[in-house]
């Protein structure tokens, strides 16, 4: 038994060392694969692979920029430091199309229009990619993700015979603007995102840089077109939808944040109305309010300075989750008066001011749902500062 085991595992090492050196059919075809999105957050952008199929030699491989391992050693440190490490995974096409239609999302095909000489060099691109020793890379969600890896390995192989067509693309977009239209703003995922996330996304991008979404690789690739010779055809030589599925949406919660920030922003008018009309202050309420808003600002600041993500720097969301909160919601809680705090709460209070102005110059756009917060956060912090200076 332990040596029919060996004999197949010898097996696998020499199919898996050769199969590179395998020379496609004139049959062979390159496709980019689309998947739709799912509802989950993870999956709100949909997915990109490339497959390779030759059925004169029985081959029907997909390539999967998207593989990464829960169980890896460090890997919730390493994904909360940035260093987010994926893999190419190579394995059958019908087990990925297996996984779609479980999972009831979507799947199109895009045959692209190559020479038998640019089939193989997709093909042995790919392969070395596979390898073990190549197979793992440094993924970011914006920069270098299964979407822009089918962009760039295109790019390399076609080189200047590639030409780009833009035309059908929105202009003038920033990567904020494009992801925010694949998840609901009403979402706790969108509201994640958005406060974790600094001004490098609401940039003004590049034709390329859209390509970060497979929905952007699926209609540049479909619009472009490529040289053969001295004439030019479109990329793509054929379009199939392989799974027609309706396309799935993330599912809306009950306590979404819209509401709670917005229940939240109530109970906070209404004790600093009435502490107004007894001229006096909800210490419990505002050791809560600015604790847990500077927790939120150290968090912030933490992903900016100590981190590797790429979009996590120049965040404005520090405007009103001021870190130094978390410092000053222990004087809150004294019944004495700090004399000075009159001023801190004015440079609060200004802090929210820029806020809008920020927002409407395009520095950087907000999350929607923390609107009602900000404006109660901007009332009480008037009020504290008409208090201790009285």
């Amino acid at each position: 038994m332990k040596k029919k085991y060996f004999i197949y595992l010898v097996f696998l090492f020499v199919l898996k060392n050769t199969i590179a050196q395998v020379q496609l059919s004139t049959y062979a075809e390159i496709s980019i694969i689309t998947a739709g999105p799912g509802s989950e957050l993870y999956e709100a952008f949909g997915h990109s692979a490339i497959r390779v199929k030759d059925p004169m030699l029985q081959l029907d491989l997909i390539y999967n920029y998207g593989m990464f391992d829960f169980n890896a050693p460090n890997f919730y440190s390493n994904f909360t430091k940035g260093k987010l490490i994926y893999k190419l995974g190579r394995y059958k096409f019908e087990y990925f199309l297996r996984s779609y239609h479980q999972d009831k999302r979507w799947v199109k095909e895009q045959t692209l229009r190559l020479t038998p000489e640019e089939k193989q060099s997709f093909f042995m691109y790919l392969e070395r990619n596979a390898s073990p020793k190549n197979a793992s890379y440094f993924y970011d969600p914006y920069y270098n993700n299964c979407a822009t890896k089918l962009r760039d390995i295109v790019e390399h192989i076609l080189s200047d015979k590639l030409l780009w067509n833009t035309k059908n693309l929105a202009k003038n977009k920033s990567l904020r603007e494009l992801m925010n239209k694949e998840i609901p703003w009403n979402t706790w995922g969108s509201f994640g995102i958005n406060l974790a996330l600094g001004n490098v996304l609401d940039k003004e991008i590049t034709f390329r840089e859209y390509m970060y979404l497979p929905d952007y690789v699926h209609k540049t690739f479909k619009d472009s077109q490529r040289l053969i010779k001295s004439s030019t055809e479109n990329l793509v030589e054929k379009e199939t939808t392989i799974l027609d599925f309706k396309e799935a949406k993330i599912r809306p919660i009950l306590l979404s944040p819209f509401l709670v920030f917005s229940c939240l922003s109530i109970v906070i008018l209404i004790f600093t109305f009435l502490d107004y009309k007894h001229k006096k202050r909800a210490a419990i309420l505002d050791f809560i309010v600015l604790f847990s808003s500077g927790a939120v600002g150290v968090l912030l600041l933490f992903l900016w300075f100590f981190t590797d993500h790429s979009t996590t720097p120049n965040n404005f969301n520090i405007l009103w989750a001021f870190a130094p909160n978390t410092i000053i919601a222990f004087l809150m809680i004294k019944k004495n008066n700090v004399v000075w705090l009159h001023i801190y709460f004015k440079v609060l209070t200004i802090l929210l001011l820029l806020i809008p102005v920020f927002w409407i110059v395009g520095i950087q756009q907000f999350p929607l749902a923390a609107i009602p917060l900000l404006v109660a956060l901007f009332f009480r912090y008037v009020y504290l500062s008409y208090f201790y200076k009285v």
